[in-house]
């Protein structure tokens, strides 16, 4: 049921046009973003797992990445679970988000710069849509020592993107282009729900996106507070639009979304960002899979068990492997760092390498490289290895 909810198993496009990408968005709800892209940037990584090798230019367009002028489209960004990109159409259901107080440190810091903020504002109001880096304000100067733009310029801007005066057009290499959004909003968007109305929405649309799910998965789909969903999905379950389930092997309640079909089987390959909705709250990842799992990228190298950047591979209703991946652009080679098979798939090695080694190709051809090669690194290197050369 999971997996069939988030698309994982559903027929894969033979032409992969935008607007397959707009109904895995609509489905996903989000698409969170991240800056490391060792092997590509997450966002363009769970069209990928759900469509098969597509042109990126086709998301570029979508979201208004790496355009001449950037202008607000049909999508923009806002911290809906993390850093996302979301449709403009929900920016109402944020309303509540962008209204209530920041941590206490950064309200603090705000009262402080009161000016700054509002020459902040005026400035883009004025010139933009622009990046902070394109801001003329005096203290918009290199602080040193990397991320040249932190400095209290950037954390003005920052603080008028999460309170929603601010909005996200699109990015230029990668760094956000901010307009006002008093200028650029539709009137629809303009729009703010009540925050119960809102938080009901955003669960509901959590449940049908996990297709089933406990009351911790439905809170940290949107990242709600316990209490919030609970009340939700209280108010959803009254009118019929999410259903009391027992999952065998859980030791909590669940819920499905009225009408859910359970689906008898599934037939899926897929690798998985690190960042994908399949298994971004860990503790579902582990409830449903048995499938402990954590970011490599913040561990040390010395302590790390599986690679750097560790996508889980997933095989119809299973997680069975997790692949260290690395586009080496300039030798024009997808690098499998280190290939690992989980314990209890012992003795599938081949079997899953044979299902595995096409979505393989199929990333290395995505990314506009000409050959694989697994290192000989983790249990399952020599299995893969050996059934990409075969």
């Amino acid at each position: 049921m999971a997996i069939s909810a988030q698309g994982l198993a559903w027929p894969r496009p033979a032409r992969v046009r935008a607007a397959a990408l707009g109904r895995v968005i609509a489905r996903l709800g989000v698409l969170q973003i991240d800056t490391v892209n060792v092997f590509e940037r997450s966002h363009y990584i769970p069209l990928l797992s759900r469509l098969g090798a597509y042109d990126r230019s086709l998301l570029d367009s979508l979201v208004h990445h790496n355009v001449a002028r950037p202008r607000l489209g049909r999508y923009t960004e806002y911290m809906a679970h993390e850093a996302t990109i979301l449709p403009v159409a929900d920016w109402p259901l944020w309303a509540w988000h962008r209204a209530r107080p920041e941590r206490p440190g950064f309200e603090r810091w705000a009262s402080e710069h009161r000016r700054l903020i509002n020459e902040v504002r005026d400035e883009v109001a004025s010139n933009g849509p622009l990046r902070v880096r394109d801001l003329e304000h005096p203290e918009n100067v290199s602080q040193g020592g990397g991320w040249w733009n932190k400095n209290d310029v950037h954390w003005a801007a920052t603080y008028l993107f999460r309170r929603g005066d601010l909005v996200v057009v699109g990015r230029q290499r990668f760094e956000r282009v901010l307009a006002d959004a008093s200028q650029v909003l539709p009137d629809a968007a303009r729009s703010e729900l009540p925050k119960e109305e809102a938080v009901r929405e955003l669960v509901r649309r959590a449940a049908v996106a996990y297709g089933v799910a406990s009351l911790d998965d439905l809170a940290d789909y949107p990242r709600l507070k316990r209490a919030e969903a609970t009340h939700a999905v209280e108010a959803l379950e009254a009118a019929g639009d999410v259903e009391p389930v027992e999952v065998d092997g859980w030791s909590r309640p669940a819920w499905m979304p009225a009408g859910q079909r359970v689906p008898r089987t599934v037939r899926a390959a897929a690798l998985l960002s690190p960042f994908d909705p399949l298994v971004w709250y860990r503790p579902r990842a582990e409830r449903l899979f048995d499938f402990h799992y954590r970011i490599s990228i913040y561990t040390p190298a010395e302590q790390r068990q599986h690679g750097y950047y560790v996508m889980p591979v997933l095989v119809d209703d299973a997680i069975v492997g997790r692949v260290d991946l690395k586009s080496d652009r300039q030798a024009g080679i997808l690098r499998v760092q280190h290939a690992h098979l989980e314990p209890e798939q012992d003795g599938r090695g081949v079997e899953l390498a044979r299902r595995v080694a096409p979505l393989l190709r199929e990333a290395a051809l995505w990314q506009g490289l000409d050959d694989v090669v697994v290192a000989p690194n983790g249990t399952w290197s020599g299995e893969l290895a050996a059934t990409l050369s075969a």
